[in-house]
């Protein structure tokens, strides 16, 4: 959180100053999670005298702080099915985008296995007109569409 102010008064001149606590923008907050993500530990709890801490599970890692983020079991790993966790399908037969570089795109949904194209044809609505009164009138129109899908 940060401290904005605005002052009020007559041209300008500050007689009144309102100040309050805001967010930063969504972007830099997102950021700072994504970089705290990238550099998060893992950790497991072990009992030091009567207490309970967390310490790297690597001894090789620095110690945390409290402003660092922790985690005590990694993330599934979503690219293959697991049939000891619900849900979790893997990516295989998905269907993805070959020119998209985003999360859709078939080289990171297809977790580097690669992806078949088929050609399919599919049926839509097309040349659809509206007729008074009430309906709409449209053709079936088939077209030829490359399919790709996850190995």
């Amino acid at each position: 959180m940060r401290v904005e102010c605005k002052c009020h008064g007559v041209s300008g001149s500050c007689e009144v100053k309102t100040c309050w606590k805001a967010m930063p923008p969504f972007r830099k907050v997102g950021n700072v999670i994504k970089e705290k993500f990238d550099g998060a530990t893992e950790v497991e709890q072990r009992k030091v005298g009567s207490t309970k801490v967390l310490v790297p599970r690597n001894s090789q890692f620095k110690p945390h702080t409290d402003e660092d983020l922790v985690y005590l079991q990694p993330s599934p790993d979503f690219c293959d099915f697991d049939p000891r966790t619900p849900g979790m399908l893997g990516t295989v037969g998905r269907q993805c985008n070959r020119t998209s570089k985003a999360i859709d795109g078939c080289e990171l949904m297809c977790c580097g296995r690669g992806f078949q194209t088929q050609e399919v044809e599919v049926v839509d609505r097309c040349s659809c007109k509206f007729h008074w009164c009430c309906y709409v009138k449209c053709k079936q129109c088939r077209k030829m569409v490359e399919i790709h899908t996850c190995r």
